[in-house]
């Protein structure tokens, strides 16, 4: 069998994976009633998709406000990162073995011991409930992605073509756009592609910093699935995966340069 031959069958393998665990949760958006032992439901119903959609249901609400805390978690992940990357890349310091424990120390600490530290600090900084204080949280396990992204960037990062541009009379800021940005592009875009999913997904931390007044998505879904409305809790989690499988298929064709449906083709 030819090589392109198992990268298709790979490359369908791997759709398939990520698509089969998704039709239960359509299966269970548009049913009225699954119980065992049906295979699937006896009756449809459109119920669950016009409650997640309509106002009452609070789902339209907390996906402009998710997205909005991911995105802005994103650009100051990017703010901080990319500098700090670029320290971490490019240089030897003394302490930077120790910069690098504390980046990783979110992914290293259980994370109820995370958020109940957080929570205690928030709570004297008066950021509890407040949609600020639940990007500064999330902050704290997505800046390590970016920055560690983008340290191994910069470790690849040939300083001498910024060097050549401000030589030409090139400033600061005209350099960065023209010269540096271009090359790290890809990077950026990757480790944005991190910090995005991981604001998105979060769950405990919204819940500990927001006190229940920020309702992201994922707390709405959980709440629906905890009361037994599984068919509403279907419908929102189809929408949930959109937003990341947006910002994925965006990335993958900035990065590779080719569609994310080219890893299907041989």
């Amino acid at each position: 069998m030819r090589a392109e031959t198992w990268r298709l069958l790979a490359g369908v393998l791997v759709a398939l994976a990520l698509v089969l665990p998704l039709v239960p949760l359509a299966i269970w958006s548009g049913a009225h009633g699954w119980r065992y032992p049906d295979l699937l439901p006896q009756q449809w119903s459109g119920k669950a998709w016009t409650l997640a959609l309509s106002d009452r249901g609070g789902v339209v609400e907390s996906l402009g406000l998710t997205l909005t805390i991911a995105i802005a978690t994103t650009a100051l992940a990017a703010l901080v990162g990319v500098p700090a990357g670029r320290a971490l890349g490019l240089y030897d310091f003394r302490g930077k073995r120790l910069i690098l424990l504390l980046l990783l120390a979110p992914a290293i600490l259980p994370g109820i011991a995370l958020v109940l530290g957080l929570h205690d600090l928030f709570l004297r900084l008066g950021l509890v409930g407040t949609t600020g204080g639940v990007i500064l949280a999330h902050l704290v396990p997505v800046l390590p992605y970016m920055t560690l992204v983008m340290a191994a960037v910069f470790a690849g990062f040939d300083t001498r073509i910024e060097a050549q541009a401000r030589s030409l009379g090139a400033g600061p800021l005209r350099t960065f756009a023209t010269v540096t940005l271009p090359v790290i592009l890809p990077g950026l875009l990757t480790g944005a592609l991190f910090a995005f999913l991981v604001s998105w997904s979060q769950y405990l931390l919204t819940l500990a910093i927001g006190g229940g007044r920020v309702q992201t998505l994922p707390l709405v879904l959980y709440s629906y699935a905890a009361a037994g409305r599984n068919d509403v809790a279907g419908a929102i989690a189809l929408i949930y995966i959109l937003p990341g499988l947006a910002i994925l298929l965006f990335t993958a064709s900035r990065v590779t340069g080719r569609g994310f449906g080219a890893v299907l083709r041989p």
